[in-house]
């Protein structure tokens, strides 16, 4: 028999707005938004301000509200939100990567403490129904690898890049010229620091690597790079290769280690993301026995991340929680030094010349671009790689080849 789920809903912005609409028109679900908590009460909404508080306690002081959703965009008052709420004993769903990829001990600790669920769905690519599968589907130490284009931003501007290539300026000038029309668009915030510099699509990879692997990670575990100073030479040079880049989010098992990472990859046309465009998000799931699936779908805005969150009503209707198999079975750790194939590309030769390869195996050079591709210790990219260097521009070459490269360098 479901339980009539009474909802105290915190953020009333493009996701919050959305799951209000879908769950009113929902016909199947025993469950109503009672309460809504917002930050700024002057802020013109679709829905009359009288429905609407800016005082927390109203939610999480009062015993009737059963299930807590927090739909917020400020990591620090949303973790506030959510372990109060779980100490009081409600259940709680969150979208919110940043505030579980940096919590994550903690939470789970806290919300087996307290007896409730704690979801998040809509944490990780909004639609696509990820971490269910990964938690019922492959509920076993069959999985051997997942891959995700895991961030609309970065991949928008990726697909415009390639797909307008002879009518973009050159330089690092078309990166910024796609990223001001991916903000009036909104498919970018004003400050889009986490989307392109890789920071979103990490915190995204951690969970997906908790319910793949059974591995915690902290932020600070999983190399991050990003495309903030791609230039047009970049993707003609994947073009003429017969690639495209892709911010790719990667997790492998590797004799025994899992190898994670987040950074742009050229990928071939046998790549799940070779024609992922756009603000669309993919995730690719390898196994021994089941080989590998793929799936897609939108991976940000109003009503598909709603869906993720309307999932996850559904779910704890019937008292559903998430059981971390793996987490109890994991006898694997992460990788911290490999060596890897990668392309690094300048416009000031000074900047590439202070990146120092273990082998060059191409290398060009001209008077405004150089290039090399070559091998690298993963130990010289560190967090800080580009604010350290802030000509560079840095891709793990091919799909293919990093596989056998990390494969060949963890087996000597």
């Amino acid at each position: 028999m479901s339980t009539k789920l009474k909802i105290g809903l915190f953020g009333f912005g493009c996701v919050g707005s959305g799951l209000y609409e879908v769950l009113n028109q929902s016909k199947l679900l025993n469950a109503s938004i009672e309460k809504i908590v917002v930050k700024d009460l002057t802020k013109k909404r679709s829905i009359p301000a009288s429905n609407f508080s800016y005082d927390p306690a109203s939610i999480l002081d009062d015993p009737t509200i059963n299930l807590v959703v927090e739909l917020i965009d400020d990591a620090e008052a949303a973790h506030e939100i959510v372990t109060t709420a779980i100490r009081k004993g409600k259940n709680v769903i969150s979208a919110n990567k940043k505030l579980i990829a940096e919590h994550l001990a903690e939470l789970l600790m806290l919300k087996d403490q307290y007896g409730v669920s704690f979801l998040y769905e809509a944490a990780v690519c909004a639609s696509i129904p990820v971490i269910r599968n990964l938690e019922e589907y492959y509920n076993n130490d069959s999985l051997t690898g997942i891959e995700g284009i895991c961030n609309g931003t970065s991949n928008y501007i990726l697909t415009r890049l390639n797909n307008e290539l002879k009518s973009l300026p050159v330089g690092n000038q078309a990166f910024e010229l796609i990223l001001e029309d991916a903000k009036k668009a909104g498919f970018a915030e004003t400050d889009p620091t986490l989307d392109i510099d890789g920071f979103d699509s990490k915190y995204k990879l951690q969970i997906l690597i908790l319910h793949t692997f059974g591995l915690k990670t902290i932020p600070e575990d999983v190399l991050n790079l990003g495309i903030r100073h791609i230039k047009t030479a970049d993707v003609l040079f994947a073009q003429e290769k017969g690639l495209k880049l892709r911010l790719v989010s990667f997790a492998r098992k590797i004799e025994g280690k899992v190898v994670a990472f987040v950074a742009p990859l050229f990928v071939k046309e046998d790549s799940f993301a070779y024609d992922i465009n756009y603000e669309f998000n993919s995730v690719s799931i390898e196994a021994h026995f089941s080989d590998k699936q793929v799936f897609i779908g939108k991976g940000a805005g109003s009503f598909p991340t709603a869906s993720a969150v309307l999932s996850d009503i559904s779910a704890l209707q019937y008292d559903y929680k998430y059981e971390y198999k793996k987490l109890f079975n994991s006898t694997s750790d992460l990788a911290q030094d490999f060596d890897i194939k990668v392309f690094v590309s300048a416009e000031n030769l000074a900047a590439l010349a202070k990146i120092k390869l273990m082998e060059v195996e191409e290398e060009f050079t001209s008077l405004k671009y150089a290039y090399k591709v070559g091998r690298i210790n993963i130990s010289q990219l560190t967090h800080n790689f580009y604010r350290n260097n802030p000509d560079l521009f840095l891709a793990f070459y091919g799909e293919s080849e990093i596989k056998l490269q990390i494969s060949n360098e963890l087996n000597h």
